[in-house]
Parts: structure tokens; sequence; C-alpha cells
């Protein structure tokens, strides 16, 4: 499928065609990036097909285990497309990145921290609605993102149709139909995939801005300090909601410096539109 979104007619540059991931955040999530050129997250709700999607990238050349200091499992494999090395990573099914419970709090974090250089995200094409929930929130903390708009046979069956191309604009990401079981649709998400971390197709997300005047002005504030401390960081906005939201987990990133390489400490204040007022220190990554 082609999409929009590319750019054919500019080259991109070496800085542009870098790996964006965070190789020492990846490390201590459990993830060996030797001999890969890139890494991939696999998102997506439940009953949408994202492991035999999985699979079929990958075929044999995948291992589990589990997601350090965690119980939930993980699914980690290999594949190549072009002369890059991918390696894949299967997140927990999940219905959002709220962290509201274990699977949901891997699934956002490796978003977050580990910074893939493309998140896969699965849908199903005939409950697309639903689905759709956990997309906007992945499109909050990355740029980098390839919608999989799985079992289209199922959609075709129930003469359901969807406009994958018009969602794509809608979306400002890349929207692939496929239908995993079948192999169909596969070299064209590989095609996807590809583009999106070689930089070839750069994404413009669709990010919902509705917040009361007293949460944009208090985003006004904390986004600036955010990203003069994390320099790069391509979710400053989201990370400032769920601070203002009084999210424990990324208090903890934030005060360790986990979102990026810090140089010096800084202090962001929480403004006064969040629930209590609060100075987090942001420690020097060690």
């Amino acid at each position: 499928m082609e999409t929009k979104l590319k750019t054919p007619q500019s080259i991109p540059s070496a800085c542009e065609t870098c790996p964006m991931h965070n190789a020492g955040n990846l490390r201590k999530l459990g993830v060996n990036m030797e001999n890969s050129d890139y890494v991939i997250a696999l998102a997506g709700n439940p009953n949408t097909g994202k492991s035999t999607v999985f699979n079929a990238l990958t075929g044999l050349r995948q291992h589990t285990g589990n997601w350090p200091g965690k119980t939930v499992a993980r699914a980690e494999g290999a594949f190549s497309y072009g002369d890059k090395q991918y390696k894949i990573v299967d997140l927990p099914g999940t219905y959002s990145l709220l962290s509201t419970s274990l699977d949901e709090e891997v699934a956002r974090d490796f978003i977050l921290f580990g910074q893939p250089d493309v998140t896969v995200i699965v849908v199903d094409a005939t409950r697309l609605e639903r689905n759709l929930n956990l997309v906007l929130q992945v499109l909050e903390i990355t740029d980098r993102a390839v919608v999989c708009l799985n079992l289209i046979d199922e959609a075709r069956r129930h003469k359901l149709q969807v406009d994958e191309r018009r969602l794509a604009r809608d979306l400002g990401v890349p929207v692939v139909p496929t239908a995993a079981r079948q192999g169909e649709g596969l070299q064209e998400l590989l095609a996807a995939i590809h583009d999106v971390a070689t930089g070839q197709t750069v994404c413009k997300p669709y990010r919902a801005k509705s917040e009361s005047p007293a949460i944009k002005r208090a985003l006004e504030r904390l986004v600036p300090q955010i990203e003069t401390a994390f320099p790069g960081l391509p979710n400053a906005r989201w990370v400032a909601l769920r601070l203002l939201d009084g999210d424990e987990r990324l208090m903890q990133a934030v005060r360790q410096g986990e979102l990026g390489d810090l140089t010096r400490p800084e202090l962001v204040t929480l403004p006064e539109a969040s629930a209590n007022n609060r100075v987090i220190p942001l420690e020097v990554a060690s």
C-alpha cells in the first residue's frame, strides 16, 4: 500500500536513518540489541491476532521469557528486510496504557522508555472503534508508528469496509490491511515498518487537544521544562499530562533520569492544576 505520508523526493540523511531507540534503557528492559539495527514494539488489544502477526513476521526466529523483575511473559523475535536486521518485541495485549495493571505498565514503559524505532499497533478491522482507544494513546507517546489493520478478511466476510487511506490520513501514520493467518498484507506491513524505521516515512500522528483552560496553562509551563531537561524527547506533552495526573511511575522516571541522558540537575515544578503542587528534582542519570 502506498501512503501519502511518504516523501520520496528527498533522500533521508544519515541522522534521519539512524535508529531512534534508547539502547541503555532497552538493556535495562532486558532487550539485547546486538546484531540488530532496529527494534520494533508490537502492541494491541487482546484477541486482535497480534500473536499471529508476530509469528508470521518472525517464523522460528523467536524466544520467550519474562520481563525483568516481572511475572509477565515476553516474546521477542527477529526478521530481516532489505539489508537491515530487526528485533521485534511482542508487548502484552492491553486495552490502554494508563498503567492500571501490570500488563499496561509493561507495555507503556517499553514504548516510553525503550523508545522503539517503530511501534506497530495491531487492531481488529471488525472492531475498529473499540481498538482506536489504544491507538490514540500510543500516538500520544511516540511519533513513529504503523497501524496493522488485521483480520481484514473477517471484515470482508461481514461485509464491512474500512477506508485505510482515509484512516491513515486522519491518524497521521501508515495503516496496512492484513490477514496474518493467510499471509495477506505482510509484505506491505514490512515495507511500512522499514520506511518508518529508516525515516523514509515521517509520521505526523493525530493528538487530541481537549484540555480545560487550567490544564492548558499548566502544560504551557510544564512541557518546556520537560523538553529542556530531556532534549529530543518526542512525548513531552504526554509525560506532562501524566505527571499532572499524579502518575507515580512517571514521577519516579523523571527523578531517576530514565527519560533521557541529563547533563545537569534540573527542577520541574508541577503547576497548581495538579492535585498537589510538587517540585520534582530531575536527577542526573547514572
